[in-house]
């Protein structure tokens, strides 16, 4: 059952810690490495992909990092067999790992960010529908410092509803598809279910963590919020037909918002709510 007042009492308690999650969001965002940064995506071969900004790279960096380091960084070898990808750094280069510098050979971390670089450019190794990617980041890039900040509706009491956690049966998966149009099966324990407007919905939650991550779009996809889908994140999963509180006044824009260097989820057909939800991060095209 949602709550009654129209909006948050002026510097109520809620306001405050509401201000303070999209103050740290955009925090997040600003940050070195961060989503605003990104610059390239680069899909790995099986054997050896050089790396730089020279032309006769596999892997070409952008021009606006020429200078940054020799035209040739080094060679990136993914191993098919053992699954393994190991940077090998060019004769006389150094880079950085956090704060610690290396030279040489150097096996990637995937199971977490593991950024190296030098200068104002970094990149890690990701997996993504079973392959190897170098994502790229540019630590002066233009998105970044002209970002103008995110864009919120009003915060509005409403929109922070109460909803009860629904189990499924162990095991259970659902559809998401990204923006490649590339298909995942992600692991469902349950649903939000809840009201909004009078209206009866759910929510199709999908396990992240300790936590639920909510993926939907509602009548405002495309108009005032991004088109693809919106993210909402519950940090603690609430006990089988506990309550819980669901604020869409923290539902907030995919990576693709920002980044064309992303592969963000859509929402699932389930999730598509029919009814506008003017509350969380507002979108502005590019």
């Amino acid at each position: 059952m949602a709550f009654i007042s129209p909006l948050f009492a002026a510097d109520s308690a809620d306001e405050k810690e509401l201000q303070a999650w999209r103050d740290n969001r955009e925090k997040k965002l600003r940050a070195e490495n961060g989503w605003l940064t990104l610059a390239g995506r680069f899909t790995l071969k099986t054997g050896p992909n050089t790396f730089g900004t020279g032309k006769d790279n596999d892997i070409v960096f952008l021009a606006e990092l020429k200078g940054t380091g020799p035209e040739r960084l080094g060679t990136v070898q993914v191993d098919a067999e053992t699954k393994q990808v190991k940077l090998q750094l060019a004769d006389g280069v150094k880079m950085l790992a956090g704060d610690k510098e290396f030279t040489g050979d150097r096996v990637f971390s995937t199971e977490k960010p593991d950024w190296v670089g030098l200068g104002r450019l970094r990149f890690h190794i990701i997996v993504r529908d079973g392959k190897f990617v170098l994502r790229l980041a540019d630590n002066e890039s233009a998105v970044r410092k002209n970002f103008p900040g995110c864009k919120w509706y009003p915060a509005d009491e409403p929109y922070k509803v109460e909803a009860t956690f629904v189990p499924y049966a162990s095991g259970k998966t659902i559809k998401v598809v990204n923006v490649l149009d590339q298909l995942s099966q992600q692991p469902c324990p349950g649903y939000a279910e809840f009201k909004l407007k009078g209206v009866k919905l759910r929510l199709d939650a999908i396990a992240e963590d300790d936590g639920l991550f909510f993926v939907f779009t509602d009548k405002t996809a495309g108009d005032t919020t991004y088109g693809s889908a919106r993210f909402i994140t519950v940090e603690k999963k609430p006990k089988d037909n506990e309550t819980f509180t669901l604020d869409f006044n923290k539902a907030y824009n995919p990576p693709c918002a920002i980044s064309d260097f992303t592969t963000c989820p859509t929402a699932p057909k389930q999730n598509i709510l029919p009814i506008g939800v003017e509350a969380g991060e507002k979108y502005t095209k590019r």
